[in-house]
């Protein structure tokens, strides 16, 4: 399978555009870019019956993070305050920086 390039980074703060959890925004703490998914801080939360284990000394129903497809998030553009597609922008110095499509001002990282 092939590995894409992905619009998003880990700790990117990101709005969901679809699914259940449709307009909230987070934090992105991990990506796949093998399986185009990407995992939001406190969003898409699944419900996972667990044993007793060394790492969960009680077993139970612990709530968690679950994968989210990377094309249900927008990033969130500081400039505007809005979640909008991105482009890549070459700059002098031969850095590429993304920029926000919608005001045009350069997202950081």
């Amino acid at each position: 399978m092939a590995v894409i390039k992905l619009h998003v980074k880990k700790n990117d703060l990101v709005m969901i555009v679809a699914g259940k959890d449709k307009g909230k925004s987070g934090k992105v703490l991990r990506v796949m870019p093998d399986k185009g998914r990407v995992v939001v801080e406190n969003l898409n939360l699944i419900k996972r019956h667990t044993r007793p284990s060394r790492s969960h000394n009680e077993g139970g129903i612990i709530e968690k993070e679950a994968p989210i497809a990377i094309s249900n998030v927008q990033l969130l553009c500081q400039g505007c305050k809005k979640p909008a597609r991105t482009g890549i922008r070459a700059l002098e110095d031969g850095s590429k920086v993304r920029f926000c499509k919608k005001c045009n001002e350069i997202v950081n990282n």
